[in-house]
């Protein structure tokens, strides 16, 4: 009996021992939490720093607002929130609220759901690249083209800001004529499109009648139609990206014939030529070629892309223009979703001289510095009578040259944190006072101290985040947190009053003490103790990237100390300060990259890829081709989802 009561004890004891514990929920777990701690100053009516998280009374709600609530959970994480003037979490509500939000958030995120498949436009410099590697031409897109303003991401390849309008459209129609009439008018350039004389005359005529002779498969040189569904076949096959539908080559032959048997008193090879360039002109103003157009079979959930879709990702990703033959091979052979060929086509894509495009293309919106190359002027030119178009070309020029050389040769993506080196030309050695520079092309220089080196030296970021007339510390701080760390500070107050910009005020006073007394504002504090001694560490650079000592008759003062209490004193220990932190660098860079490669905002649904992505720097050193060939192998970029909502294209 004795026995048996012990035996009945043990198993009820590991009943309890085993027994899972209940799910955390949101409404349960959290929420009361929230309300104790942090729902009195985010709430509808006190929504510091404009964050509410009142609204938050259901867990799927939380779920749906996934990478606010990441965010949410960071500021608990690092102690940001709450602020130092409140009091600080308990260390079992801290624990509660960080673990708890963490297992809603992960839980939602076991089963990968790619982005929804995003139809878009062509940006200017994808329908340029395009262009040129379709026909030949090299056409000015960005400064044909009406402007278009930068998706969520901060990049103009954005689905949702590449819309059309009827000026637009008129101007693409415009374009598609130029284009062709360019490349028609060009004998070189209209032998790649036509590689063949139709109907020649006289000795290329005798040599082309000698070859039908021999082999049936020269017959199209004197059969408009079989000619015409040669040209049409292997142009318009690359301007969709992929193979034309039957019914698709049918109108294209139509057209041509058409404009053919109109053209009959014009002479061959003349009359076929002419009636190639208006089909021509008809693929250039197609939706098909104009966007990005990905199918939406009905399917429900997550599905892979096509390898004809994963080889105009790929090809837009890395060189912004549309599939070369072998990645069309690939598709063809449908290899395009293994790991081994897709890791194989990164290096290869890498190491062609195209992959220049997306270093400048991403760069150049990554930092901001587009106003570089805008008409406009940036800066007071009686002030800084220097800083000209040339310049600031070269400094444009600098920026993706750097990313490039990171890419491909460094390999080491840390290097546009810090570094001892530049991309530099002649006449941008000169102007950052470097000697023994005698190139008009763009070289490495070692520097010979360490005032330069990284994105955050370079004079084009520096007088992009600067105003006309003087440098502003706190742009240059909110650059730094956000381009480089990936934080976001909140939106200033309403009635936050601007910095005096009386010039005696600045030379008697200079800028930390004007700063100072600026958020000695509680309501300004918070997120200026954490931009302005970012940006005042950069204070011994000038507005148009100059370096100097002082500021008007003060000395420049460029110590500070972060949000995190870490001292530093100059842009060298700023910079060795921002080399600890990996992990936001490694999570900024990921969403960026990833955000410009599927041409969308980043999703919560992403986060398992970001992860990785994140992990996969971190783990390789941050060297570029594993994160590349772990991106492009990620689902984000490989499935999608159909949204089944009617397109207007």
């Amino acid at each position: 009996m004795r026995i048996k009561s012990l035996l009945v004890l043990f198993m009820c004891c590991a009943k309890v021992a085993f027994a899972q514990e209940p799910p955390i929920t949101y409404e349960k777990d959290i929420r009361p939490l929230l309300q104790d701690e942090c729902i009195k100053c985010h709430n509808t009516n006190i929504s510091k720093g404009g964050i509410n998280i009142d609204n938050y009374k259901e867990q799927a709600r939380v779920i749906q607002r996934g990478s606010f609530w990441l965010e949410v959970l960071g500021v608990i994480k690092d102690r940001s929130m709450p602020p130092k003037t409140e009091k600080p979490l308990s260390p079992e509500v801290y624990h509660k609220l960080v673990t708890g939000i963490d297992a809603i958030l992960q839980a939602s995120l076991e089963k990968e759901t790619p982005g929804k498949v995003v139809i878009r436009r062509l940006s200017h410099a994808e329908y340029q690249y395009t262009i040129y590697d379709l026909l030949g031409v090299d056409f000015d897109a960005r400064s044909y083209f009406p402007s278009d303003g930068s998706g969520g991401g901060g990049f103009d390849n954005q689905g949702r800001a590449l819309f059309f309008t009827p000026l637009k459209l008129e101007r693409y129609y415009d374009a598609g004529s130029q284009i062709v009439d360019e490349a028609l008018a060009d004998n070189e350039k209209w032998d790649q499109i036509v590689p063949f004389a139709f109907k020649a005359g006289g000795w290329q005529g005798l040599k082309n009648w000698v070859k039908t002779l021999f082999s049936d498969k020269y017959d199209y040189l004197n059969n408009s139609d079989l000619a015409a569904e040669k040209v049409i076949d292997q142009v318009a096959s690359r301007a969709y990206r992929r193979f034309l539908k039957a019914e698709e080559k049918t109108k294209l032959l139509e057209l041509f014939q058409s404009v053919y048997d109109e053209k009959a008193e014009i002479k061959n090879p003349l009359r076929f030529d002419e009636s190639i360039a208006q089909v021509l002109k008809a693929v250039l103003v197609s939706p098909n070629f104009l966007y990005k157009v990905e199918e939406e079979p009905q399917k429900e959930g997550a599905y892979p892309l096509s390898d004809f879709e994963v080889a105009s990702r790929l090809s837009y990703f890395f060189w912004c223009s549309t599939p070369d033959q072998e990645l069309f091979d690939l598709a063809y052979a449908g290899k395009l979703h293994d790991s081994t060929t897709l890791a194989t086509q990164v290096k290869r894509m890498l190491a062609d001289p195209k992959s220049k495009r997306f270093a400048k293309d991403f760069t150049v919106q990554w930092l901001g510095i587009t106003k570089l190359v805008d008409s406009e002027p940036m800066v007071d030119a009686e002030m800084f009578p220097g800083f000209d178009m040339e310049i600031r070309k070269d400094l444009y020029e600098e920026a993706s040259s750097y990313f490039h050389h990171v890419l491909t040769e460094s390999k080491n993506m840390m290097d546009l944190v810090n570094s001892d080196y530049s991309m530099l030309n002649t006449s941008l050695a000169n102007y950052y006072g470097i000697e023994g520079v005698e190139s008009d092309d763009f070289m490495k220089v070692q520097f010979a101290d360490n005032r330069r080196g990284g994105v955050l030296g370079m004079a084009g970021v520096l007088a992009t985040t600067s105003i006309s007339t003087r440098t502003s510390p706190v742009l240059r701080g909110k650059w730094v947190m956000e381009q480089i760390l990936g934080i976001s500070p909140p939106p200033p107050p309403p009635e936050v009053s601007e910095l005096t910009e009386d010039k005696g005020i600045h030379e008697a006073l200079g800028l930390r003490k004007i700063l100072e007394r600026h958020r000695a504002d509680p309501e300004c504090q918070s997120c200026h103790e954490k931009m302005d001694p970012l940006g005042l560490g950069l204070e011994n650079y000038d507005p148009i990237g100059k370096w100097r000592e002082s500021y008007g008759k003060v000395d420049i003062d460029a110590s500070g100390v972060t949000a995190e209490g870490e001292k530093f004193n100059g842009p060298e220990e700023l910079k060795k300060i921002l080399l600890t932190e990996e992990k936001k660098i490694a999570r900024n860079f990921s969403k960026r990259i990833l955000s410009y490669a599927i041409g969308r905002t980043i999703l919560f649904t992403d986060e398992t890829a970001l992860v990785k992505l994140e992990n996969t720097l971190i783990e390789n050193n941050f060297n570029p081709e594993p994160f590349l060939i772990e991106l492009v192998n990620s689902y984000p970029f490989l499935k999608k989802q159909s949204d089944f909502e009617k397109k207007s294209i």
